[in-house]
């Protein structure tokens, strides 16, 4: 897989961290660098654990799904891609931080939102075993992009940013549903 792919896919997997990391610094009066650290290293690590879970799963299925496996990766994908278009429609509120409301930079709470952005993460990594593809660097690019990504998010929240939260996981989910039909196109014979 060519580096500019594994930077879309990042891209693609890295907009519902960056869509709750908007939001959560929307919560913030004033950016605290730590918070968006931290809220970074979380959504980060574990867009790296996700798909390494996911990778290890498709190598242990890999002989029975073999001649499915392009179908398999463009349904993964675009399941993925059209959940996140689906949710970037959905109204979300960003509540204050405090005054007896859940901070969203508590490890809890990080954890809980880091686990749920970063199960898209599980089926790429599926998707990776299915196409051979080395583990190591894609989840690397995968967590570094997601790291930024969130620590930008949290700083455009603060900011005020809170208008593209929702036009940014929608993209996020068609470059993943466009990665999946050129997998599929690839394995077809129409590339």
């Amino acid at each position: 897989m060519k580096l500019l792919e594994v930077l879309f896919i990042a891209l693609g997997l890295s907009m519902d961290a960056f869509a709750v990391s908007i939001a959560s610094g929307a919560t913030m009066k004033r950016l605290h660098l730590p918070n968006a650290m931290k809220m970074g290293l979380f959504f980060g690590g574990f867009q790296v654990l996700m798909p390494v879970a996911g990778w290890a799963a498709g190598l242990s299925m890999k002989n029975f799904i073999m001649a499915w496996d392009h179908w398999i990766a463009f349904g993964l994908l675009s399941a993925v891609g059209g959940k996140m278009i689906y949710e970037s429609f959905r109204m979300k509120e960003a509540e204050e931080c405090g005054k007896g409301k859940a901070c969203p930079f508590d490890t809890g709470a990080l954890t809980v939102l880091a686990v749920a952005t970063s199960i898209d993460a599980l089926a790429v990594g599926l998707t990776f075993s299915l196409l051979q593809i080395s583990i190591i660097g894609p989840v690397l690019i995968i967590g570094l992009v997601t790291f930024l990504m969130s620590v930008a998010g949290v700083k455009i929240g603060s900011a005020g940013g809170h208008f593209f939260e929702n036009k940014m996981e929608a993209a996020g989910g068609l470059v993943l549903i466009a990665i999946g039909l050129k997998i599929l196109f690839e394995h077809l014979g129409f590339f």
